[in-house]
């Protein structure tokens, strides 16, 4: 794996932790800590897309990240949230990582 893909996989990873942040934040003793946690993790995931993108094509970099990003809270949601867990949301969830590995295989 090139530095330019661990930077875009750090970056999905970052970018799982704004939602988790402003999720906590709606508990009143977490509120501070939460949306504090929700803009680290925004800027960071934004410096290392940003650092992905110049080796990566715009349009692959994008939906990766976002892919990563939204799988990631999918999963964070159900496990430690109480998100439901259906077949057709698990399925759609299958259907974003399958088109991740599809980008990163055809990159």
């Amino acid at each position: 794996m090139s530095l330019a893909w661990a930077y875009l996989l750090a970056a999905g990873l970052c970018e799982i932790g704004w939602p988790v942040g402003f999720k906590l934040s709606q508990q009143p003793e977490l509120r501070l800590w939460g949306v504090a946690g929700a803009v680290v993790s925004m800027a960071l995931s934004g410096w290392l897309l940003w650092l992905a993108q110049r080796e990566i094509p715009l349009g692959t970099a994008y939906a990766v990240w976002t892919g990563i990003g939204g799988g990631g809270t999918f999963l964070i949601g159900v496990a430690f949230f109480g998100d439901a867990l259906t077949l057709a949301r698990a399925l759609g969830v299958l259907l974003i990582v399958g088109g991740v590995v599809t980008l990163k295989l055809s990159h």
